[in-house]
């Protein structure tokens, strides 16, 4: 499956709500909303300075991530941007690929 790395902030209320319910009440609720678009939570970390957490999730394709994203996003309580990740298999995938390019100028 697709791996995806979500980073973001969370509003004034939403941060009231992670300090109600704490970080492991956060960890199921993302645990389930990925389960509900057939995906998994493989890892969350919150942080502090320029987001307040970093999760990567496997999800089957490109619109189930866009389904949770928006649903998440419509909330109100988080303000996230969503990075689609690569392995080092899809990276020599993508190598081996011929590409027809010319560089402006060139």
């Amino acid at each position: 499956m697709p791996k995806y790395l979500v980073l973001g902030n969370y509003t004034a209320e939403g941060t009231k709500g992670v300090l109600a319910e704490g970080g492991t009440g956060r960890r199921e609720a993302v645990d389930r909303v990925a389960g509900s678009c057939g995906g998994k939570l493989e890892s969350m970390y919150f942080a502090f300075g320029a987001d307040d957490f970093h999760i990567v999730v496997d999800m089957p394709d490109d619109a189930s991530m866009a389904a949770m994203a928006m649903a998440v996003r419509a909330a109100g309580a988080v303000m996230s941007r969503v990075v689609p990740l690569l392995s080092p298999e899809d990276l020599d995938e993508a190598a081996r690929k011929t590409v027809d390019y010319r560089a402006p100028g060139a």
